[in-house]
């Protein structure tokens, strides 16, 4: 498992990468049940169990229950993601003796070396087997998923530098090792980097302390410095080739390994990466967050169900999710599990601190030969904990396993030391027919497996063709072409053969809506959204698209509904509002219309635009609420609407706010507010002579001359 699920992955989006090492990861565990059940099948055996157990199947059991009160398909999702991990862990701590581990910690390397592999393929020369997003991701999909997992594999591959005997093996398992940290420079994932650095420290400490237990002898101090010049070498020879994959050299120049891991650590001290950059939106999923947890504080909102709550409780303004995950695993867990949360982490926290101070403390010879084991499988999840603050590794099949891996050596090095015999160990006696039993449930087990899987290869083949369809027609820059048509009914088709299959993919089936209300077609969109929102109705985006599209076919009756869930979901929402501006308008009532939209636009204006503010720059000089600047529709919308309500200054007011945050589209804005000073509403000769020279100030070179032949003929002498 630990071999095949970082290494391997898909060639096309078709299957999306961490369902298939889900699928691994769950198939690898079932078979291992499987074989240790028939093993005990016509035998009465011992089996140990250790107290840690509980706190994954405690969550199982709450995600089971959460299913008949909060989302049935993601609270199923989360119960089989902790059964999975409950299985490894007690699988784990029965099997693991002290000589198996060794051959786990060979896996866990191996299957690391391949990963980064892949990885320095794409980095140096844009290999592009795997697909993935942002680069180099091996077979993550994510760079980020790919260095959360590496990082959290060095503490084993160190631990096998202690257990190789012959000293060749030793070096040119450094030689690996070095490998490995120069791939996770080229992801340059800042958690990832900081893990890193905790273990430079961590390490070779563990190294020194442990030194005694070294299955290698005879090491002196020559050895050591070659040692640590062959890892420094490696890393500091391999980090120094310099990318030449086009989008990372897009985004950073060119560069190699070193230079990127540098230049992403650093950037932690840069203070606008905490106003504006990654670390600003993660911050804000934060205190969403927060504000769920205190608003749920005993049940939480149900087993996976943050991002179906998440709208309800973002930032006042915000209509887009920001994210499907919090981006920290023990908040979003109190969030969705609440006081059973609390329980699990207190009670893992507890855990991991005694199995620290009891590795420290015991200094008999059974205890020194575990303490290496030990200690890396702390560290392991020590780095694993610190990159869980800033993503979401626990729910990702590679990184879900290594952490129950790391907690069953723990476990099963307890059973062999009795340590917390008291407290965490007890076992029983297994009959044969309780291995029978365990076998037929996981045989029922594994053939839900194969059912599962077979409809998620469906389901994610069809959905994605649909949207491979739609790119390509999008793409085309005529997507209403009569001979789209029949390419278009194969799109619908397979996208609802999908969602027949899997109404939830959230992350998926709106690329194509949004395609289709592109190019004008807001009824299919609309089904789209809906099937959508049956399973997230709290998304503000999907209500006030369809809201949008309500409008769009005449249907007001359904648009105010729509309006209301969305005004139910976000109280305070702007979007909301801005769309019940669009709603008022269509039922003919413009005055109510301009009257509130002048309120909204106000509320992102904090300052009245003139065009001396802005001849020489079209810059915003002001901070602007979200609102503001996510509502290019309410203002673009307010314009005609102000001229026909014979409404000046709310005219007046889109103008300058169009002006003030699409500089590309100023010129333009310039030119309407020009002909609102020279019209007999608001006539001010002085400001549309004003206006018509920012008109001219602000437009590109080539578009120069339709400026000009729209500018009336009375300003134009006074212009040259």
């Amino acid at each position: 498992m630990m071999v095949l699920v970082p290494s391997v992955g898909m060639s096309s989006e078709e299957l999306l990468q961490d369902t298939l090492k889900s699928m691994l990861v769950c198939f690898f565990a079932l078979a291992a049940a499987m074989a240790f059940f028939w093993h005990q099948r016509h035998q009465t055996a011992t089996v140990q169990f250790h107290r840690l157990l509980w706190l994954p199947l405690g969550l199982t059991v709450y995600a089971l229950g959460s299913m008949a009160w909060s989302h049935t398909y993601l609270g199923g999702v989360e119960a089989i993601r902790w059964f999975i991990f409950s299985l490894v862990l007690f699988l784990g701590m029965n099997t693991f003796s002290f000589t198996r581990i060794t051959a786990m910690a060979w896996c866990i390397h191996l299957g690391a070396v391949l990963a980064c592999l892949w990885a320095a393929l794409q980095f140096w020369f844009d290999w592009s087997f795997f697909a993935q997003g942002p680069n180099p991701a091996s077979t993550f999909v994510n760079r980020n998923f790919f260095a959360e997992f590496v990082v959290c594999t060095l503490p084993f591959s160190v631990l096998l530098l202690t257990r190789v005997i012959d000293k060749t093996s030793v070096f040119l398992l450094t030689i690996s090792l070095g490998f490995n940290i120069a791939a996770l420079m080229m992801a340059g994932t800042r958690s990832a980097m900081l893990g890193l650095l905790i273990l430079i420290v961590l390490l070779p400490m563990i190294f020194i302390l442990y030194r005694k237990q070294w299955a290698s002898t005879g090491w002196h101090l020559g050895h050591c410095i070659a040692f640590a010049v062959l890892l420094a070498g490696t890393v500091s020879a391999i980090g120094s080739i310099n990318t030449t994959n086009p989008k990372l050299i897009a985004e950073a120049g060119q560069s190699n390994a070193l230079d990127r891991a540098f230049k992403r650590t650093v950037s932690l001290t840069n203070a606008s990466e905490y106003t504006s950059g990654s670390f600003s939106i993660r911050a804000a999923m934060w205190r969403t967050t927060g504000r769920m947890i205190l608003g749920h504080p005993v049940v939480g909102v149900g087993a996976g169900a943050w991002e179906v709550q998440s709208p309800r409780f973002q930032d006042t303004g915000n209509v887009l999710e920001i994210d499907y995950y919090a981006h920290n695993e023990p908040l979003q867990l109190l969030a969705e599990y609440g006081v059973v949360g609390w329980l699990f982490l207190l009670g893992l926290v507890s855990y991991l601190l005694w199995a620290a101070h009891k590795t420290w403390s015991d200094r008999s010879d059974q205890g020194q030969g575990e303490g290496p084991l030990r200690a890396c499988a702390l560290a392991t999840l020590l780095v694993l904990f610190l990159v869980s603050n800033a993503g979401f590794p626990w729910r990702l099949a590679s990184t879900g396993a290594l952490f129950a891996l790391s907690l069953s050596v723990l476990a099963a090095s307890d059973i062999r030391l009795g340590y917390g015999r008291s407290f965490w160990l007890f076992s029983i006696q297994w009959q044969p027919r309780s291995s029978k039993l365990a076998l037929g449930t996981m045989a029922l087990c594994s053939l839900l497996a194969v059912y599962i899987a077979h409809q998620a290869i469906e389901c994610e083949s069809k959905i994605v063709r649909a949207i491979r369809i739609s790119l390509s027609i999008s793409r085309s820059g005529q997507p209403n072409d009569p001979a789209w048509d029949g390419t278009k009914l194969e799109m619908l088709s397979l996208l609802r053969e999908g969602i027949a299959i899997n109404p939830h993919y959230r992350k998926l089936t709106p690329i194509v809506a949004d395609s289709l209300a592109a190019w004008g077609d807001w009824k299919n969109a609309s089904w789209i959204w809906e099937s959508i929102l049956e399973s997230r109705p709290n998304v503000m985006a999907l209500l006030t698209n369809l809201t949008k599209a309500h409008l769009q076919a005449g249907n007001l009756p359904m648009a105010q509904e729509t309006l209301r869930r969305a005004k139910e979901s976000q109280p305070d929402s702007t979007s909301a509002k801005a769309m019940e501006v669009m709603l008022l308008s269509k039922a003919g009532k413009d005055q109510d219309a301009a009257l509130l939209a002048k309120i909204l636009l106000r509320a992102g204006s904090a300052a009245t635009v003139t065009p001396d503010a802005s001849i020489t720059s079209t810059t915003p000089t002001t901070a602007l609420t979200p609102m503001a600047q996510v509502n290019h529709e309410l203002i673009r919308f307010s314009y005609p609407l102000g001229m026909r309500a014979h409404d000046p200054e709310l005219a007046i007011l889109a103008l300058g706010l169009q002006i003030r945050n699409w500089p590309n589209e100023a010129a333009d804005g310039w030119i309407r507010l020009g002909a609102i000073y020279d019209g007999p509403d608001a006539k001010d000769d002085g400001k549309a002579l004003q206006a018509y020279r920012a008109a001219l100030a602000t437009a590109p070179p080539a578009a120069r001359a339709s400026v000009w032949a729209r500018i009336p003929p009375t300003y134009k002498d006074r212009l040259n």
